[in-house]
């Protein structure tokens, strides 16, 4: 009988550590107490005429809804008092916080880990809430199926170059090989409306005023200027990390419009609004994080790396300009603290965890993890 103790015994603790070494000791049971979806906001559209079960295919006297936002939710067991509500970026869907290409877990499940409620947002004519009241217009952005845009996407995204063959070669913190190529460009999403910055904006704001205490901001890519119109919207956002804003304007005062720094290709260069005064100044009176990766170069012959330095160059005219104004805004290029190798998707990368930590750690230098 001991001898079987013995051996069970043996066999646990090489299973212990085999999961430690793959990372699977990681993926400990999470404790949920609550969880759902949900969707935001939206409206529609009444077509004249008298619907009728003789034609009941026909448009006469039915509704198209569509323009809300669909919402993803987990809340751990004495979760912290202030959610974190996700915001993605172009041609992207809430698929942006969950698994990495490779698998690996998600800032979805890491935060839930760290004791915080987690939403993840479809944003409206996105993902889940892709239903739209406007038809398509040619000025939407990849709104075209199929989708001849691999290369475009992923030098823009500066996951990384190809070589003289045309085989993609990642950077340094992106997972390499084929499969996880292609589970990369296997994340995108077409537009199913017009691109409405303003729209996004409203659902947001209506998720938030949702949070009886309000609730901190995660954002990513062009989901920067959702934020910030947000935040200017409703006192519910608490906080602001935002991962790489861009794409989209930044917003500005009126009379301290910014700088332009234009890419090799125009129409990549990062732009800005201006805003009355009084609503910049709701920016200056909640904590706000901009993170960036590597490979950012105005410049540069790579056209990503150009794009995001014009991006860059914006984000600190930004944080200048709130700060200027008794804010609390930060920016933080990750080489520059040591940390290399990642590109516009961050948040799945190889080191996602030790990026994570970063915003951790700074909610907790906020006062905002209670």
């Amino acid at each position: 009988m001991y001898g079987w103790k013995k051996v069970y015994r043996n066999i646990l603790v090489v299973g212990i550590l085999l999961a430690f070494n793959t990372g699977l000791s990681q993926a400990s049971p999470i404790t949920i107490e609550a969880q759902g979806s949900f969707t935001v906001g939206g409206s529609y559209k009444q077509h004249e005429g008298t619907w009728v079960q003789e034609n009941f295919i026909s448009e006469a006297g039915q509704r198209a809804y569509g323009d809300f936002a669909y919402v993803e939710y987990q809340k751990p067991i004495n979760a912290k008092k202030l959610p974190l509500i996700f915001q993605h970026g172009g041609a992207q869907s809430k698929r942006t916080w969950e698994s990495g290409p490779d698998g690996r877990e998600g800032f979805n499940t890491m935060f839930l880990r760290a004791g915080y409620s987690v939403y993840l947002v479809d944003q409206p004519r996105s993902g889940e809430a892709n239903l739209s009241t406007e038809a398509v217009t040619p000025d939407t952005p990849w709104a075209s199926n199929p989708m001849y845009g691999d290369k475009t996407l992923y030098v823009l995204s500066r996951i990384g170059h190809y070589d003289e063959n045309g085989n993609p070669v990642p950077n340094a913190q992106f997972p390499d090989g084929e499969t996880n190529y292609q589970a990369f460009q296997q994340s995108w999403t077409i537009g199913s409306g017009p691109l409405d910055n303003d729209l996004n904006a409203d659902v947001l704001t209506k998720l938030f005023q949702q949070q009886k205490d309000g609730a901190v901001l995660v954002s990513h890519s062009m989901g920067g200027t959702i934020g910030w119109r947000a935040a200017i919207r409703t006192d519910k956002v608490k906080a602001i990390i935002a991962y790489e804003p861009g794409g989209t304007p930044f917003l500005f005062p009126q009379t301290e419009m910014p700088r332009i720094n234009e890419a090799r290709f125009k129409a990549l260069s990062a732009s800005a609004v201006g805003v009355p005064m009084d609503d910049f100044l709701k920016l200056t009176k909640i904590p706000i994080i901009l993170y960036y990766g590597d490979y950012i170069k105005m410049g540069s012959e790579n056209v990503g790396e150009d794009k995001w330095g014009t991006e860059y160059a914006m984000a600190q005219q930004f944080v200048e300009t709130i700060n200027r104004h008794g804010g609390d805004a930060m920016l933080v290029h990750l080489p520059d603290i040591g940390i290399k190798g990642n590109s516009h998707f961050l948040m799945q990368e190889k080191n996602n965890r030790q990026i994570m930590e970063l915003a951790l750690k700074w909610l907790h230098e906020k006062g905002l993890d209670g």
